[in-house]
């Protein structure tokens, strides 16, 4: 296939377009606060979840950590039948229905339903995981090394703005149900969780029917083949001890991610729990972040052709420590504004630098770049598993959610001690 053709990228584009809805509405805006709120009565935050009691927003937060550790399992097993029977797209397509699939099954959940919308949410995060992966290894194939970094960032813009797009006509339902004739508060928020299935299903299709198809081949899973998926990953980091600088990158991406990651995924719950801002004004600063994240995604691609990647994720990490330190402190709204704006700034930049970084050191002409990018997305899934594990943990064992963001901060200390580490042994990127 022809690298560079616009309306490939476009089409791949799309994919970020599609999915990041749920991300913006179910892992960062109303979701979070439509959980928070039903289970949450008084003071009381403590929930049942099968005969067990939890702090609401640590079984959230295990729920999710749970869903990525499965999807730990199966990238590996999937990415290597993907490679070996051509059809990465048929696993693109599993995954969004999956994950859009359940987003609509939360339409169902309300406080009575607690199990069936964390197993849906549980569910939404799987499918999404899959999907980004096998829609991540398109990127070497449809981009030159040369291109790679504006082709990263401009998904992530088409995510931002496709995001923010829906998450503004769930506002609307959100804000106004007097205008619909909407008595059921619990109606508009279930509504948006419906409409992300929808969306996230219908614009894949864009990304399905450009994107290069693979064989058809689709034979029974075996032993071997399983077996195959972890040899696979096995194989690649063989191949990355011989090469210095993807494997030092990948530490500092896998300490980093930690922070990054969960900090985006448990944001939410922070301002609505630590600050009771409420729904409204949290849509507005998640709003502020995708608005501003567009801009970042593109200004770090800009500085890194000037000053390089690594030093770019330098200093962007640097930042990312700080603001740690800030939300320990912070005590009122307007500086939850300020933190978000700068979140948004770096959040965008962070993620497609580190994909287009690692996407042009890949060896050149690899056959296998699903498996590639199943090790790098492994990689951050683990990192994201130990992140919210820990960000929940520390909460339920502090009886403090301040005291999980402060702890994320030497995640991104180790990560920026990696990267300064490559940033000796690699002077010119």
């Amino acid at each position: 296939m022809e690298k560079n053709d616009k309306k490939v990228i476009r089409s791949w584009a799309f994919f970020d377009w599609a999915n990041s809805a749920y991300n913006l509405v179910i892992t960062s805006t109303i979701f979070p606060a439509y959980y928070t709120a039903i289970t949450t009565i008084g003071d009381d935050d403590q929930v049942s979840f099968f005969g067990r009691t939890f702090t609401n927003t640590a079984l959230s937060n295990y729920a999710l950590s749970a869903a990525y550790l499965v999807m730990v399992i199966l990238l590996p097993i999937l990415s290597s039948i993907a490679d070996y029977k051509g059809n990465r797209k048929f696993f693109m397509k599993l995954f969004t229905y999956i994950g859009g699939f359940a987003c609509i099954g939360l339409y169902f959940f309300k406080l009575d339903t607690l199990e069936l919308g964390i197993i849906c949410f549980g569910i939404a995060a799987m499918g999404y995981v899959g999907g980004v992966m096998f829609n991540n290894s398109y990127l070497p194939e449809i981009a030159t090394p040369d291109q790679q970094d504006r082709v990263s960032a401009q998904g992530y813009a088409f995510g931002y703005i496709g995001s923010v797009l829906l998450q503004l006509i769930c506002f609307v339902f959100v804000l106004k149900p007097e205008l619909f004739g909407i008595t059921d508060l619990s109606f508009p928020p279930r509504l948006s969780f419906l409409l992300v299935g929808l969306w996230w299903i219908g614009f894949a299709q864009i990304s399905f029917r450009r994107l290069p198809k693979g064989s058809p081949n689709y034979k029974a899973l075996n032993k071997k083949v399983i077996h195959n998926g972890f040899q696979e990953l096995a194989k690649v980091w063989n191949q990355l001890k011989h090469m210095n600088f993807l494997k030092k990158f990948l530490l500092a991406f896998f300490f980093y991610s930690m922070g990054v990651q969960t900090i985006m995924l448990a944001a939410a719950g922070f301002g609505e729990k630590t600050l009771k801002l409420g729904t409204t004004k949290l849509i507005a600063v998640i709003l502020i972040i995708q608005l501003v994240a567009i801009a970042g995604a593109m200004l770090m691609s800009h500085f890194a052709k000037k000053a390089g990647n690594v030093i770019v994720l330098i200093i962007v990490v640097l930042i990312w420590i700080g603001t740690c330190f800030c939300a320990y402190f912070i005590s009122n709204e307007y500086q939850f504004y300020g933190l978000a704006a700068i979140v948004g700034l770096i959040m965008g930049g962070v993620q497609s630098l580190s994909r287009s970084t690692y996407s042009k050191y890949l060896p050149a002409d690899t056959p296998d770049n699903t498996s590639f990018f199943s090790f790098y997305d492994v990689t951050e899934k683990m990192a994201i598993v130990i992140g919210l594990f820990s960000f929940a943990f520390i909460e339920e064992m502090t009886g403090s959610i301040r005291n999980s963001i402060i702890a994320l901060a030497s995640f991104f200390v180790l990560g920026l001690v990696f990267l300064l580490l490559l940033r000796k042994s690699e002077k010119n990127f």
